[in-house]
């Protein structure tokens, strides 16, 4: 960084090349602002401000009687393209998330499960095709891998669907909604996505447990049968934490070479 940059840039700089060389590992603390404000010769808010910078990154978290920590950046993959081939091929118990982070070597859960019913706004009706105002049925919880939060998903679906699927209950469903739906002759066989990014709301970065500063991705993934759309689900995954994942066409060089690598 230019010698002309404010010195808790500079500051701030270092200790981020430190951290991507691996010289100060995940897990590990950062010097005490102490420590930095002799090595330095700066001021304690000259320090502060540096590790402000850090925080709003995402990449080092400040805990009381801990010191400032360096967070640990396990990247789940997501392949959207593949999602709803992993629900047809997982355990009766499983279903695409959890069948994706098996594979990962990671241990996938749901937790603060919700199940409510909401009125259809301008947009979801449209995406949904059902009367402005009809009722729909919502489920979601925070997805989590290795105890670590990855994003929130929320599904809405039509009334009618929802009910001949026994999705109107307060808990979870083995194997997963899709194929609740599919057993009732509501396969999926389209979807539409959407994908967005956009600073998190106080409540997702809460859920999240994201570093201020650190954006969102928001994945709309519309469903339909070979009659009427199914669902909408809203996926907002922490950016820092993810990749969403498309292959299109053929790919098969691709695979095998990822088969050679594993």
């Amino acid at each position: 960084m230019a010698q002309s940059a404010p010195l808790y840039q500079r500051i701030a700089a270092e200790l981020r090349e430190q951290i991507r060389t691996g010289k100060i590992k995940a897990g590990e603390r950062l010097p005490t602002e102490q420590d930095l404000m002799a090595a330095h010769d700066v001021s304690r808010n000259t320090v502060r401000l540096a590790l402000g910078m850090l925080q709003n990154e995402g990449m080092v978290t400040s805990t009381p009687g801990r010191g400032t920590i360096v967070r640990e950046r396990i990247m789940a993959d997501y392949h959207a393209t593949w999602a709803e081939t992993r629900d047809r091929r997982a355990s009766d118990q499983a279903d695409a998330f959890q069948s994706e982070m098996a594979e990962q070597g990671r241990h996938a859960e749901y937790r603060d499960f919700a199940m409510s019913l909401e009125v259809a706004g301008p947009d979801f009706s449209n995406r949904l095709q059902v009367t402005e105002g009809d009722a729909l049925v919502s489920r979601g919880f925070v997805r989590y891998a290795d105890n670590q939060p990855l994003s929130i998903q929320v599904s809405y679906y039509p009334m009618d669907i929802a009910q001949q699927a026994g999705l109107v209950v307060p808990n979870d469903i083995p194997g997963g909604a899709i194929r609740a739906m599919a057993k009732v002759g509501h396969e999926e066989v389209g979807y539409r996505d959407e994908i967005t990014a956009r600073m998190p709301t106080p409540d997702e970065a809460r859920k999240l447990q994201l570093g201020s500063g650190t954006p969102v991705i928001v994945y709309a993934r519309t469903t339909f049968s070979d009659k009427r759309p199914l669902r909408l689900t809203l996926t907002t995954f922490a950016s820092d934490r993810n990749r969403v994942i498309y292959e299109l066409g053929d790919v098969r060089a691709y695979l095998a070479q990822e088969g050679a690598e594993a």
